[in-house]
């Protein structure tokens, strides 16, 4: 069965470098989505979302420390047994 990854919203600020280094050091596969592309994009700017942000089936986590909480949700679902991730 596929996994679906969360999507990993960034910026060039220190908090989303933190929030890259958080997901590569837990192992955890991502998809990363620079806040810029939604300008070049049909979506335009999203001027209520902020970056660092997680966009995941569990919720969305926005900032350094909601991703905080997304990656504690996910280890403990880890080490729980399958992650509910797995069926969205």
């Amino acid at each position: 069965m596929r996994k679906r990854k969360p999507v990993l919203l960034v910026d060039d600020t220190e908090d989303s470098r933190d929030a890259l280094d958080l997901f590569e050091q837990n192992g955890l596969h991502f998809v990363q989505y620079h806040i810029k592309k939604f300008d070049e994009s049909c979506c335009g700017e999203l001027p209520t979302t902020r970056a660092p942000s997680v966009f995941a089936q569990e919720g969305i986590f926005k900032g350094l420390d909601g991703v905080k909480e997304y990656l504690a949700i996910e280890n403990k679902e880890v080490v729980e047994g399958e992650s509910v991730s797995m069926f969205w």
